[in-house]
């Protein structure tokens, strides 16, 4: 049976600006880390690929030895226990509910999953936020259902193919079998570079991004009682009326698999990725 791979942050939910925004300033008060991102420096943030790697951007040489961060161990250490501690507010966030599922998450996981489709996530953000996010998404019922590939378990994180070739040796899938859901143009390379064909939802920080070589751009996926699905790019040339739905990525898959690597017309776009 066909595969659908999700990424999580701002395609399960939109949660840059109210969900990893805050956590990681709320971090850096816990932690007297002198810094408090806006919401247009965090447009700029989300261009690097992981919490970590974004959190290790602040540290000039001046800030670290005004925290006592002597050395790159100290540098490192102080690093992991600001993402761990930010990991557990964001979940703490999510549980609250402040961050629902985007339009259409949940039916089209359903759909998915009544007509035997293999369901995962591929995910650069620490797992137990990803898990928190799917089951908040979704429901446990559903949540149980998926195998989830997320955090440090790849050497490269997106842009990289790294965390999607992955999920198809894990699982065992052939890339002609396989559809992934992104909402950034680092998401879209890495799953162009792994051969996958790609449906983009756009998320807040994401709208104005290049996805080039995406076989479908959509505002959501949309909601019968509720919001109507935008199409705003369909190389596939595939039916969208009002939603997305079953039979839609039926029909993605059922046109040519792109090119891999960097052959990729959107290998030269500009990116952005989640925590």
């Amino acid at each position: 049976m066909p595969a659908l791979i999700f990424d999580c942050d701002g395609v399960l939910a939109d949660t840059e600006q109210h969900g990893h925004l805050p956590a990681f300033n709320r971090t850096f008060t816990d932690f007297n880390v002198p810094v408090q991102w806006s919401v247009e420096e965090y447009a700029e943030k989300v261009k690097i690929g992981g919490g970590k790697e974004r959190m290790r951007s602040i540290l000039t040489p001046e800030l670290a030895h005004s925290l006592g961060l002597k050395d790159d161990a100290a540098v490192d250490e102080a690093i992991l226990a600001w993402h761990q501690r930010k990991t557990a507010v964001y979940k703490d966030m999510v549980a609250s509910g402040v961050m629902p599922a985007r339009p259409g998450i949940a039916r089209i996981v359903q759909e998915a999953h009544d007509a035997g489709w293999t369901l995962a996530v591929a995910s650069t953000s620490a797992e137990p936020a990803v898990r928190a996010v799917l089951t908040h998404a979704v429901g446990e019922g559903l949540a149980k259902h998926f195998a989830v590939f997320a955090g440090d378990v790849v050497p490269a994180k997106k842009p990289a193919p790294d965390i999607y070739l992955l999920a198809l040796r894990e699982l065992n899938l052939d890339p002609d079998d396989a559809i992934v859901v992104e909402d950034s143009a680092n998401g879209l390379r890495a799953a162009l570079g792994a051969g996958l064909r790609t449906l983009v939802t756009v998320s807040g920080y994401t709208r104005e991004e290049d996805f080039t070589g995406a076989s479908l751009v959509v505002s959501s996926l949309g909601d019968p009682a509720g919001e109507a699905t935008e199409v705003l790019a369909n190389d596939a040339g595939v039916d969208v009326s009002g939603v997305v739905t079953l039979a839609t990525l039926q029909a993605i898959l059922s046109t040519p698999r792109p090119g891999t690597g960097a052959a990729n017309p959107a290998a030269h776009s500009t990116p952005t990725e989640t925590p």
